[in-house]
């Protein structure tokens, strides 16, 4: 393996590791504190959220992790073998699958119906509180374990392969 491969590797990890921490944080208190801003205050927030998160370090990490990870399952099946292989490409499909695509299928559908939604109307906070927080909590925490398990599965598979090479 190319030593900038098994950088690429090992930076994946802690990117990984990065994104799950972001979602890791809506899931364990930004969502509650929203929930607890009473009225539509956290509807007009998490509107806000929504589109600053377009402008940022964090959409380019997120996004180019799954290029990355595509990377990394192309690689791993055409030069990877043995335990090791299969911990880092698991880790990969990991973050494609249980990250990106379950933003994209659930997370993101969920974050344009608010955008449009008018802060003063009683549909919006009867979205907000009956569907938006939990279901959008729900599965941001899917995400967040899938980014915890891909860091993981990758950090093994990474110090399983070093160790075979050594």
């Amino acid at each position: 393996m190319s030593p900038l491969v098994f950088m690429l590797l090992q930076l994946s990890i802690l990117a990984y590791a990065i994104v799950g921490g972001v979602f890791l944080a809506f899931s364990d208190f930004i969502m509650r504190s929203l929930a607890h801003t009473g009225g539509v205050g956290g509807v007009d927030a998490m509107q806000v959220i929504n589109r600053e998160v377009f402008r940022w370090v964090f959409m380019a990490l997120f996004l180019g992790m799954a290029v990355v990870s595509v990377f990394i399952l192309v690689y791993g099946a055409m030069h990877l073998t043995g335990v090791s292989g299969k911990l880092i490409m698991l880790g990969a499909l990991l973050y494609l699958v249980g990250c990106f695509a379950v933003t994209a299928v659930f997370n993101v559908p969920m974050n344009e119906a608010l955008a449009d939604m008018d802060l003063s109307a009683d549909a919006t906070r009867d979205y907000w509180i009956g569907t938006y927080l939990p279901r959008w909590t729900m599965w941001n925490t899917v995400r967040t374990l899938a980014c915890a398990l891909a860091a993981a599965t990758m950090l093994f598979g990474v110090v399983a392969l070093a160790q075979s090479q050594s």
